[in-house]
C-alpha cells in the first residue's frame, strides 16, 4: 500500500502543510504526556493510558500534517506510519507502538481494561514515541 492508496480509500486526505498546525499538534502531545504522567502518579491508570495514547496520536498527526496529509480515522495514522516504515523513514517498532497505544486506549475506555503495569508500559512507550516523532519532524 502507498500513501496515495490511503487517500483513495479515505483514511487520510491531502492538505497544505501547515507549520502552525504542526506546532499545535506537538504542543498537544507534550500537554497530553505531562497529563499522563500526573495521572500515573495519582494512580489514575485509566486516564494515564488514555492521555498517553493521545500524546502518541498528536505527535504522529503532526508528522502527517507536516507531510501534507491529515487523518480521517485513527487507524489511518497507523497505516501512514507503516508506509513510512516500509520506505525506510521510520523503524517498524514505532508502528507497533502506535497500534499498542491505540489498543490500550480502546481497552481502557471501552472494556475497562487498565492496570498500573499497563499504564507504566504505555507511558514509557509514549515518551519514546514522541521523542522519535520530534526527531523525524526535523528530517522532513
Amino acid at each position: 500500500m502507498k500513501i496515495k492508496d490511503l487517500v483513495e480509500i479515505g483514511m487520510i486526505k491531502e492538505i497544505k502543510p501547515d507549520k502552525d498546525l504542526v506546532d499545535k499538534e506537538f504542543s498537544e502531545a507534550d500537554y497530553d504526556i505531562e497529563k499522563a504522567r500526573i495521572a500515573y502518579e495519582e494512580k489514575d491508570y485509566k486516564w494515564s493510558i488514555v492521555k498517553a495514547y493521545y500524546s502518541v496520536f498528536h505527535s504522529a498527526k503532526g508528522i502527517l500534517i507536516s507531510m501534507g496529509f491529515n487523518e480521517k480515522a485513527h487507524i489511518g495514522i497507523a497505516e501512514f506510519l507503516n508506509i513510512l516504515s516500509k520506505e525506510g523513514k521510520l523503524e517498524s517498532r514505532y508502528v507497533t507502538d502506535f497500534k499498542a497505544a491505540m489498543s490500550a486506549r480502546q481497552g481502557a475506555d471501552y472494556q475497562y481494561d487498565y492496570s498500573q503495569d499497563k499504564a507504566k508500559d504505555i507511558l514509557s512507550l509514549a515518551e519514546e514515541f514522541i521523542d522519535k516523532m520530534k526527531e523525524l519532524r526535523k528530517k522532513i
